[in-house]
């Protein structure tokens, strides 16, 4: 079987995206002060503790999600073929 490299960037992509966006926006609604949380920007340029930053932090870490994902399914790929060899 072989993974499909852009599928699993985008599914990577988005999943690791929305937990960003949807974690500092559920943190700044409750009033946390987001000590932990802003030190997002020093991975992600223009990521703040905001709602605003939170967008500019979903944009990065769908970018690095999906060249993770795509890195995944290239090396699942590489592997496969190597270690297992299809049976004639």
């Amino acid at each position: 079987m072989e993974l499909r490299k852009r599928a699993l960037g985008l599914s990577l992509g988005l999943v690791w995206g929305l937990a960003v966006l949807l974690g500092t926006w559920w943190l700044l609604l409750f009033g946390y002060k987001g000590e932990i949380w802003g030190r997002l920007s020093q991975f992600y340029i223009g990521y703040s503790f905001t709602y605003g930053g939170a967008i500019i932090g979903f944009i990065w870490a769908f970018v690095y999600g999906f060249i993770a994902g795509a890195l995944i399914a290239w090396l699942y790929d590489f592997f496969s073929k190597k270690l297992y060899k299809p049976k004639a």
